[in-house]
């Protein structure tokens, strides 16, 4: 069985799903920890003008953390969506690896017996 590329690489997917989740968790914790921190310093300092714009940037600073969590889920809907994709099944290992690391078939099971629900987009869990 030929394999595409996402079954072949499977390892690379796997390392760019750890990199998302390191950074859907930790960008989004850095953001709204040093929004609270400038709104502890302006309320400490008790000037209104710096407690009005402590505010404004922690609501930004928490609209991006939002937005960096969910950019994976927008941009799999988008494709999902535009159904772009011309090998569905090698898309899925893709999506399973970067989305749900845990599920991720080792690259020498894909094309296997033991993958075949992952590569048809079936997750393992529903077997």
């Amino acid at each position: 069985m030929l394999l595409g590329f996402c079954a072949e690489s499977t390892n690379l997917w796997r390392v760019l799903g750890y990199t998302v989740v390191v950074i859907k968790i930790v960008i989004p914790l850095i953001l709204i920890i040093l929004g609270m921190v400038d709104l502890g310093k302006a309320v400490v300092s008790s000037d209104e003008k710096a407690i009005n714009k402590s505010v404004g940037s922690l609501i930004r600073r928490f609209i991006a953390a939002v937005v960096i969590f969910f950019v994976p889920t927008i941009i799999s809907a988008i494709f999902d969506a535009l159904d772009l994709i011309d090998n569905p099944s090698d898309y899925n290992v893709c999506v399973q690896c970067v989305t749900n690391v845990g599920n991720c078939p080792p690259q020498a099971e894909i094309g296997s017996g033991a993958a075949t629900g992952i590569a048809n987009g079936v997750s393992s869990a529903t077997n």
